[in-house]
């Protein structure tokens, strides 16, 4: 797993140990990005689920100011610190422990771009949405990236938010609400 654009562009990432955590592949996340263009640059992104960092360090990457991590697994958070810190992004990230609900509640300012990689079995998706909508921290042209199972079928519209855009990728779905 490596930052494949921008300033850190090369850089490797730890990886998890195990299969507990499921890391955004190259090849998506390329085309995430490509999907978003520079929409983030100079603006505030979050990353739930945040698992290794990937998401959000190859924002900061290309451009974005500061990046919100959440998650609520100790070796998930053990990883992005240690992804943080090998990059040396620690004055544009944030780090906040606990589940998807507490993490969004701490966030006190609004993102342009909330990346969303829960685990595909959980079913967190739609209520995940439902909370950022509830809690208003998506700015007005911002985006919300979810990705999820092909198997899973998001609906079109979750709160004021509606897909604008849907990709898939082998067993794998990319659904951008705006």
């Amino acid at each position: 797993m490596r930052i494949i654009a921008g300033d850190l562009k090369g850089r490797k990432l730890a990886s998890p140990k195990d299969e507990k955590v499921r890391p955004t592949s190259d090849k998506v996340k390329e085309a995430i990005f490509s999907m978003i263009a520079d929409s983030y640059y100079d603006e505030v992104v979050i990353d739930l689920f945040a698992g290794t960092g990937n998401l959000g360090i190859e924002a900061i990457s290309r451009g974005a100011k500061h990046c919100y991590f959440g998650d609520k697994s100790k070796d998930s958070l053990i990883l992005i610190k240690d992804n943080i810190n090998t990059c040396k992004v620690q004055d544009k990230s944030t780090i906040i422990a606990g589940d998807y609900e507490m993490v969004l509640k701490r966030i006190p300012v609004k993102a342009q771009i909330i990346f969303l990689d829960p685990p595909y079995k959980d079913g967190l998706m739609v209520s995940c949405i439902q909370r950022i909508n509830d809690f208003d921290l998506l700015t007005e042209d911002g985006y919300i990236i979810a990705e999820h199972s092909l198997q899973e079928k998001l609906p079109e519209t979750i709160g004021k938010y509606q897909i604008i855009k849907e990709k898939r990728y082998g067993k794998i779905a990319v659904s951008i609400y705006g």
